[in-house]
């Protein structure tokens, strides 16, 4: 079954719940027919606890579910075991941040506004690595990690069956010297080259651009499957909110159309890196 581990993990997450609700039974009544606590019930709807087998037969025969349904279910909880290849680079990817990158490489689409830093998918390893020494204390072995693992996220942009990226960055990111010089220069080619893709668009919003609602940066992750609904993830320092109610990706998706909106055109984004470029030379 395709998809990264993170990505079947709260789709059968997703299922577990809906077969819940379509019962129209709470979490403790569940609970209390298996002989379970309903906090069992609910840490396999949040994906906050390994599902075993047993469990989704036991839920199934409950729930009286068909025979195919069930052994999807079973698919799923077996790929949500299975370790993505982030984790081989241990802490170097922390644990909140670990589910955003499950579920960036499972992703059809990611729409991302920045507006402090070039985005991610986007950075060279010099720029990357400048970040890092500015953020945490590594070690030379522990940044080169750091750095591998963001280069290693890039490669999704021109796998087969890539997503598309729509990225949305304020001027001042482009305007903001991180490193040096020759860093910046490095960094905006490398931002036009990614934006020749066909699956990426790249947009900028320049300083006179006019007043918009601050929003602060944020990522709307959209999933091939109709059954897995869009994410939206605002990350910190040392942590991450990840939002999926309705109402707040209606909110998020809003935001993005109208950032969209007031951004300079693909070509006129396009010329006024170039333009920056020829100030970093």
């Amino acid at each position: 079954m395709a998809g990264s581990p993170t990505a079947r993990r709260r789709r059968l997450a997703i299922e577990l719940k809906k077969l819940r609700e379509d019962n129209k039974l709470t979490c403790a009544q569940v609970g209390s027919a298996l002989d379970w606590s309903g906090s069992k019930v609910n840490r396999l709807e949040t994906g906050n606890g390994r599902v075993q087998p047993s469990d989704i037969d036991a839920l199934c025969r409950y729930y009286t579910t068909t025979d195919e349904l069930r052994e999807f279910l079973k698919g799923l909880a077996k790929d949500s075991k299975v370790r993505g290849w982030w984790h081989a680079h241990g802490d170097a990817v922390p644990p909140w941040f670990s589910v955003y990158v499950g579920l960036e490489q499972d992703a059809a689409s990611l729409r991302q506004y920045q507006c402090e830093f070039v985005p991610g998918l986007l950075q060279t390893p010099e720029y990357t690595a400048e970040l890092h020494r500015a953020t945490n204390q590594l070690s030379g072995e522990e940044l080169e990690r750091a750095v591998t693992v963001r280069m290693e996220r890039q490669a999704l942009l021109t796998r087969e069956n890539a997503p598309d990226l729509w990225l949305i960055v304020h001027e001042s990111a482009l305007r903001h010297i991180v490193g040096d010089r020759t860093v910046m220069r490095n960094q905006l080619e490398r931002m036009l080259a990614v934006g020749q893709l066909g699956n990426v668009t790249v947009q900028v919003i320049g300083f006179d651009a006019g007043t918009y609602p601050a929003t602060g940066a944020f990522t709307i992750l959209g999933f091939p499957e109709q059954e897995d609904p869009d994410v939206v993830y605002r990350d910190g320092l040392t942590d991450a909110i990840y939002l999926e109610t309705p109402d707040d990706v209606s909110q998020y998706t809003k935001a993005f159309d109208n950032l969209r909106a007031i951004a300079s055109s693909p070509p006129r984004s396009a010329a006024l890196i170039k333009k920056l470029l020829k100030e970093y030379s």
